[in-house]
C-alpha cells in the first residue's frame, strides 16, 4: 500500500455540495454546502463550519487557483423563484468558513458545472437546460462581475429521451489557458473555443468540436498531467474516450467501457478523476455503485482496465482524489454518504478505509486549503 503523509503536510478543508429540493433524478435533502476536514493521515472527514445555507442546490462547486474564493451553481429551472445563478463566496484563511460575496444569473437553466481559468480572471457555467455558456470576469476581490459573454449551443442526437437539444455538461480550459473546452451531452460533442482573456469572450476554434459516437452522451473530461492526453467520460453509455491532444484539437485513440461485462444496471457515467502522479484513473458509475479503475500508459495515454470498486453507497455521483493523491472520495447520492478510499500509488487499488460521514444528497467534493495547524 502507498505511504502516507503526516496530518500536518496533507490535511485540508473540504466543501460538499448537496441538492436541497427533490427533482426528477434525485431526492434532495442537503441544506446547502457542507464544510469538512480532511486529516491527511487516516483521510477521516471532520465537521469544520456550519453548513451554508442561502442557495438552492448547490450541486457544483469550484475555488479559484488560490484558493481564497468558492463558487457555486444555484441548480434551478425557475427563472421567477429561486433563479438559476452562480454564487461567490469568500474562504476564511484560518477557518475555512463561507462568506458570500454576491451572485449573478447563470444566463440559463439547471447550471450543472462552474470553473474557473488557470489565472483566476474568469468564471465559467455550464447550463445543462438550455445547452449554453456564460463567461464572467472575476473581480480583484473575488466578486463576480456581469456576463461578458454567453454561448449557445444547437442541435440533438439519437436518444429520445435525454439528447432532444443541447445540453451542456462541464466546461474545461486547457493547461495553456488558452483553449477551452465543453462536453455537450445533448449533441454528442465536446465543443472547443479559443479563450480571448482580454474581453472574456468564447471564440469558436477550427475545428469548433470533436464528435463523439452517436448516443455517447459526453459528461465530463479531464486531462493527463502531461497535458498531451485527455480523457473523456461519456454518461449515456458508460464509456471512457481517450484522445491525443494539441493546441485544441483531439485524436480519439481508444474507447473503453467503464462497467465489466456482466454488469446488470443501465449505464450512467458519472465523475472522472485522474491521480496527480498520472498513473491511474478512475471514473464512478451510477447504478452499479462501482468505481472503475484504469492505469494509464505514460508515452501512449492508452488506458488498461484495473478492475472495479464498489463505491460504499447508493449512485456514486461524484469521486474526487486530494491534492496529494493519498484518498479518493466517493459522494454517494442517495445513500447520503461521503466514502473515504486509500490509494495505493503502486497499484492504482482503492482500499476502504473504513471512514465514511453522512451527508444528505452530496453530489459535489471540492477541495480548499491546507488546515492550518
Amino acid at each position: 500500500m502507498g505511504q502516507s503523509a503526516s496530518p500536518a503536510a496533507h490535511s485540508r478543508f473540504v466543501y460538499i455540495g448537496t441538492y436541497t429540493e427533490p427533482l426528477d433524478f434525485v431526492d434532495g435533502q442537503g441544506q446547502g454546502i457542507y464544510s469538512y476536514i480532511l486529516d491527511g493521515a487516516s483521510g477521516e472527514l471532520r465537521p469544520a463550519n456550519p453548513v451554508t445555507t442561502g442557495l438552492t442546490n448547490p450541486s457544483y462547486l469550484t475555488l479559484d487557483p488560490q484558493l481564497r474564493c468558492l463558487y457555486a451553481v444555484q441548480e434551478t429551472d425557475n427563472q421567477n423563484l429561486n433563479p438559476p445563478a452562480v454564487y461567490a463566496f469568500a474562504i476564511d484563511s484560518k477557518t475555512g468558513a463561507l462568506r458570500l460575496l454576491n451572485y449573478q444569473s447563470s444566463y440559463g437553466e439547471a447550471p450543472c458545472h462552474v470553473a474557473t481559468d488557470h489565472a483566476g480572471r474568469w468564471l465559467f457555467v455550464a447550463n445543462y437546460g438550455t445547452g449554453t455558456v456564460a463567461i464572467y470576469p472575476i473581480l480583484e476581490d473575488g466578486r463576480l462581475g456581469p456576463a461578458t459573454d454567453i454561448v449557445h449551443h444547437e442541435g440533438y442526437s439519437v436518444n429520445p429521451d435525454r439528447q432532444t437539444g443541447p445540453h451542456a455538461h462541464q466546461v474545461l480550459v486547457d493547461p495553456t489557458n488558452q483553449y477551452v473546452f465543453v462536453t455537450d451531452l445533448g449533441i454528442d460533442k465536446v465543443l472547443v473555443y479559443r479563450l480571448d482573456s482580454t474581453h472574456g469572450r468564447l471564440i469558436p476554434h477550427d475545428p469548433p468540436f470533436v464528435a463523439l459516437h452517436a448516443g455517447a452522451g459526453p459528461r465530463h473530461l479531464a486531462f493527463h498531467p502531461n497535458g498531451r492526453h485527455v480523457f473523456i467520460l461519456n454518461e449515456l453509455d458508460a464509456t471512457l474516450v481517450t484522445v491525443t491532444y494539441a493546441e485544441g484539437r483531439f485524436a480519439i485513440i481508444q474507447t473503453l467501457s467503464t462497467l465489466p461485462p456482466d454488469a446488470a444496471s443501465p449505464p450512467s457515467g458519472a465523475a472522472i478523476r485522474v491521480t496527480p502522479s498520472g498513473r491511474f484513473v478512475y471514473t464512478s458509475n451510477r447504478g452499479h455503485d462501482s468505481i472503475a479503475l484504469f492505469a494509464v500508459e505514460e508515452s501512449s495515454g492508452r488506458l488498461t482496465s484495473l478492475g472495479h470498486q464498489p463505491s460504499g453507497g447508493q449512485i456514486p455521483r461524484e469521486i474526487a482524489i486530494d491534492p496529494s493523491g493519498t484518498f479518493l472520495l466517493a459522494a454517494n447520492q442517495d445513500s447520503h454518504t461521503v466514502v473515504t478510499f486509500r490509494i495505493d500509488s503502486k497499484t492504482g487499488q482503492l482500499h476502504p478505509t473504513g471512514l465514511r460521514v453522512s451527508i444528505p444528497s452530496p453530489v459535489c467534493i471540492a477541495f480548499g486549503r491546507q488546515y492550518p495547524t
